[in-house]
């Protein structure tokens, strides 16, 4: 689209000197002038820094062209005379809905579900009760949305919140209203100046849900949307890669790619991989290094890339703590004066670990509640994969939260938040909450403790900064990948050596890797000699015994008549050939 910069009235140059104001008092760098056409002096101003600032600052109001004739300002009605198709599109997506189809949920929920009906998390709980609440971050002017549409709902829909940056907003009695003592430019300036959803209107929700900044993911603060610190970011940070959202999250006619793994919907379905900028870096070579080059299969980019999360931006005067629990027995007043249940926040938190294929289970409203042994807690959100088949090993944020649990009937309740956050009467809270799902506000209820596993992919260090071998191979605080990855051997280690020879002790080298060396590198072994599982993609050298089984198979196959395969088909999914696929294609041949 043609754009040209338009002479900025002295609102809008008041907030060029609000944004590079902000973007520098935390330096000791400061600004003398008001913008309203006075000189702006910033001492000690690095030359390339305040290029940045200002190329940000002036793309954010550059106005499209036919936007600059708009001459007065109706609300969202004034967008609908020209924007009438792309309103529909976002009346359909998850934006505005929440809702969505979830081809990628495990388990007997519906196709089409999400936050607005059925959707339980260890944060909220669920919005039973107080949509005007959670609908704050909601892309609507305040209405609930309806799956059909209308001409209100497509009114509700405000289309400033993602595509003016200098938009505020507060809600009056249950409608959002333009906050006017909160803007540096008129309605009709907002109007005329809009532009593309850049990081800053993106994270002024997606950064505060849970109830504050970066306190729900983990990976994603207000900071990412103006620091400088690559460190902290390096693809959005201004002196890094600067990449807008939509640099990974493909956009299409409204609809946005991306998911997390506690997420239900999925609104576009594109996969989403580091190697469309990294191109390559998922070969065997494509790192320079061979010892990595074993790894991309199995381990995603983000867990060498992702050493700790919720870590400090060193320009901002904010934490960017995250919280890693929650307990809603115990509510306190924030500092500013709202109602909370009690957090306990952390930073520089090394991730948990764990396999996922792309698929989840979530628990949803009315569920069976059911603990999980290996956590203790019952899961609001897991992702599903293991060591087999085509899962890769991801970073996760671990939080917990304590809900109450309806005792007759093994669920969680979706205790009334609006009751809860406007009077900090637990008890009232969980009363209403019961009646809003249809039972007795007197039913007994108790308290347990929920969990949750959140991809984390987000706050990429620099490369010099990545993982090293043994920051996981020989440090089983960080990762245990014997007793929660799988990768322990099939047997007693004597039990194992003793198929080939007797058992070796390694020199001054850490066991892994003179095991590896030997045994996979010189030798071609597949893993499945030692462990449970096995590595097709590698081509290695199968035990004798599934060797056998392998060529059984194949003379079954041609017994039966069936084409051969390159190699043993691992008939089950679960990533290993062996006695399972035998007695299939046996069954198969006495058939006929």
């Amino acid at each position: 689209m043609r754009r040209h910069f338009t002479e900025m009235s002295p609102s809008s140059m008041e907030i060029v000197s609000s944004v590079v104001t902000r973007a520098f008092v935390d330096q000791d760098i400061y600004i003398t002038g008001a913008g309203r056409g006075e000189r702006v002096l910033l001492p000690g101003l690095c030359l390339s820094l305040l290029t940045v600032i200002l190329f940000q600052v002036t793309a954010a109001f550059a106005a499209p062209e036919e936007h600059i004739d708009i001459s007065s300002w109706e609300g969202t009605a004034t967008c609908l005379r020209c924007h009438e198709t792309e309103a529909q599109q976002v009346f359909e997506s998850v934006h505005y809905q929440w809702l969505g189809k979830t081809p990628y949920l495990v388990g007997d929920g519906p196709e089409v579900q999400g936050k607005l009906d059925v959707g339980v998390n260890s944060y909220c709980i669920n919005i039973k009760g107080n949509w005007s609440g959670c609908g704050s971050c909601h892309v609507g002017l305040g209405a609930r949305p309806t799956k059909v549409m209308t001409r209100e709902q497509l009114e509700n829909i405000d289309c400033l919140i993602c595509h003016q940056q200098g938009y505020k907003r507060t809600k009056v009695n249950g409608v959002f209203v333009p906050d006017l003592p909160k803007m540096n430019m008129t309605m009709l300036e907002a109007a005329q100046m809009v532009h593309k959803p850049n990081r800053v209107t993106c994270l002024q929700c997606h950064a505060k849900g849970g109830g504050g900044d970066n306190f729900k993911r983990g990976d994603l603060a207000l900071a990412h949307g103006t620091t400088v610190d690559d460190s902290f970011d390096v693809h959005m940070a201004t002196t890094g890669g600067n990449l807008s959202c939509q640099g990974c999250h493909t956009t299409e006619n409204h609809l946005m790619a991306g998911r997390g793994t506690d997420l239900r919907p999925t609104e576009l379905d594109v996969e989403m991989n580091c190697t469309v900028c990294h191109e390559g870096k998922d070969s065997t070579s494509g790192h320079g290094d061979s010892a990595i080059g074993r790894h991309v299969s199995r381990v995603a980019c983000q867990t060498c890339h992702i050493p700790t999360y919720a870590r400090n931006a060193t320009d901002t005067s904010a934490s960017e703590e995250t919280e890693i629990d929650r307990d809603w027995r115990f509510p306190h007043l924030t500092s500013s004066g709202a109602i909370h249940p009690t957090p306990v926040m952390a930073g520089e938190i090394v991730p948990r670990y764990g396999w996922w294929d792309g698929r989840s289970s979530t628990y949803l409203l009315y569920d069976d509640a059911v603990i999980d042994q290996k956590t203790g807690a019952i899961p609001t959100s897991r992702p599903v994969g293991d060591i087999s088949g085509s899962s890769k090993i991801y970073p996760f944020k671990y939080k917990t939260a304590t809900q109450p649990l309806a005792s007759s009937f093994n669920q969680l309740i979706a205790l009334d938040t609006s009751v809860y956050f406007s009077s900090g009467n637990v008890g009232a809270a969980v009363e209403s909450g019961l009646e809003n799902m249809g039972y007795q506000a007197n039913e007994p209820y108790e308290w347990v403790q929920t969990d949750t596993f959140q991809l984390i992919t987000h706050e990429v260090s620099p490369a010099s900064e990545a993982l090293r071998c043994n920051d996981c191979h020989a440090d089983s605080v960080r990762i245990a990948l014997k007793r929660d990855l799988g990768y322990g051997l099939k047997g007693s280690r004597s039990e194992v050596c003793l198929q080939c020879h007797g058992v070796k002790d390694g020199e001054d080298e850490p066991e892994y890797l003179w095991i590896h060396e030997e045994h996979v590198e010189e030798e071609s072994y597949d893993c499945s000699w030692c462990h449970t599982f096995n590595r097709p993609e590698r081509s290695l050298t199968l035990p004798p015994i599934i060797a056998k089984i392998a060529n059984a198979i194949r003379t079954l196959r041609v017994v039966i008549g069936l084409p051969l395969l390159d190699g043993p088909e691992d008939q089950s999914g679960d990533g290993r050939v062996g006695l399972e696929e035998a007695v299939h294609y046996l069954r198969d041949a006495a058939g006929n």
